[in-house]
């Protein structure tokens, strides 16, 4: 007769063979936020179930809402209690992987030099953490941090400062945060870490950081991006694969910035684009779930002149006579001044008298109508298709062949002349 035991995995009690329940292996880590921390643990093979949890604290039991409020008491001088760290109890197969290959992941996965937070998550219950249940795990984790700390100065980080402990207080965390990730698809991608892989090699290699002279040094767009991160892939298939922009962009596995060039604050979410001017981070855009039109006027604010700004976002007009491109009448081709996508050919171009750049066609696709009735009048609105900035409107009184006037804000447009 097999004896029979349970255990919790992902919330859910499972009956397993009592010899099996004495093979599986746990180890408490923290890594700053326990969402991002789970779901990369959990893709370790021989990993059997990750949760989410607090430990490490003074207060016996809590919640999230607790350990938020303490966090916040203690910022405030009220209170000298030890909070719970937000952890991930991981169970492993020890005949599958190991515990030193658990810790490397641990270790390779987050940056453990940066004290009570990780990346933008500040506070104590953010701190860098491994929760042991014996000696022997003890001497594993010290030893796996000597080594990593090695291998971290050696690349030009500083001290680990990853607290190494006994458990104690362990409390499993409420069932919205189980499998977080998984039931919210739109939260971020994590970093991976610091990109300096334990020493003996990492099952994904991260590339160097990106090499400055190969960039634009006044002014140049880098993507850091994450392995297995699909908002990375869907900003590449709905941004980076149709990029015509003439403002340099570069993608990078790698979370360091090129050498010698600076970062405001560290990364902590993919896709993150950062824009660099003179080898220092000016802007960023953090994250990507489909949402084109906010990339590109987060682009446009940082590239545009105000008076550019007022048309596109604003729907602001120039007056009269005073915009650019009035009097272009080279071959070529007029563009969105942030994506560089095609909006009219010269040759569609006419002098419309009006003061501003006048087209009978657009390229086709380049732009959407909309009904504007603003100022008492009824037009129709003409917007670029690849930014959705602003650019004037259409009238029913052009040349043939198409009958109609696009009245375009020169100052918005970019000009292209065709090569000889």
């Amino acid at each position: 007769m097999v004896s029979i035991g349970r255990i919790l995995l992902g919330g859910m009690l499972i009956a397993m063979p009592m010899h099996a329940l004495a093979d599986v292996e746990s180890i408490v880590l923290g890594m700053g936020c326990f969402w991002g921390a789970e779901k990369r643990m959990s893709e370790i093979p021989g990993v059997i179930d990750v949760e989410s949890g607090y430990a490490g604290g003074d207060v016996e039991t809590v919640s999230y809402r607790e350990v938020l409020d303490l966090e916040a008491a203690r910022r405030r001088g009220k209170t000298d209690l030890r909070n719970h760290a937000e952890v991930i109890r991981v169970r492993f197969d020890p005949d599958r992987v190991s515990l030193e290959t658990v810790l490397k992941k641990f270790w390779e996965n987050h940056d453990p030099t940066q004290g009570d937070r990780q990346g933008n998550d500040r506070g104590s219950n953010y701190r860098s953490a491994i929760y042991t249940s014996d000696d022997a795990q003890q001497a594993v984790a010290i030893a796996t941090r000597e080594a990593y700390q090695q291998a971290l100065s050696a690349a030009g980080h500083g001290q680990i400062t990853t607290e190494i402990a006994p458990l104690r207080h362990y409390n499993r965390a409420e069932d919205d945060h189980q499998d977080y990730l998984k039931k919210n698809p739109n939260g971020y991608c994590g970093l991976g870490g610091t990109g300096v892989a334990f020493p003996g090699g990492m099952t994904k290699t991260v590339p160097p950081p990106l090499t400055a002279d190969r960039l634009n040094f006044a002014r140049q767009l880098i993507v850091f991006e994450a392995e297995d991160c699909p908002f990375c892939k869907r900003f590449r298939a709905e941004v980076l694969d149709h990029w015509t922009s003439d403002l340099p962009i570069a993608t990078t596995l790698n979370p360091r910035p090129p050498t010698d060039w600076t970062l405001e604050k560290s990364l902590f979410a993919t896709p993150t684009v950062v824009l660099f001017e003179q080898g220092r981070e000016v802007s960023r855009y953090t994250g990507y779930q489909g949402d084109k039109d906010r990339f590109w006027k987060w682009l446009g604010f940082r590239i545009l002149t105000p008076k550019q700004q007022r048309i596109a976002f604003e729907e602001g007009t120039e007056p009269a006579f005073t915009g650019s491109h009035l009097d272009e009448k080279r071959p070529g081709v007029f563009v969105d001044p942030i994506t560089g996508a095609p909006l009219f050919r010269s040759d569609a171009k006419f002098n419309s008298g009006t003061g501003w750049p006048s087209f009978f066609n657009p390229v086709e696709g380049a732009i959407t109508l909309h009904e504007d009735n603003s100022h008492g009048m009824r037009r129709m609105e003409v917007r670029s298709a690849s930014s959705g900035i602003h650019l004037g409107h259409r009238f029913d009184d052009g040349p043939p062949p198409s009958g109609k006037r696009y009245c375009i804000n020169g100052n918005v447009l970019s000009f292209v002349p065709d090569a000889e």
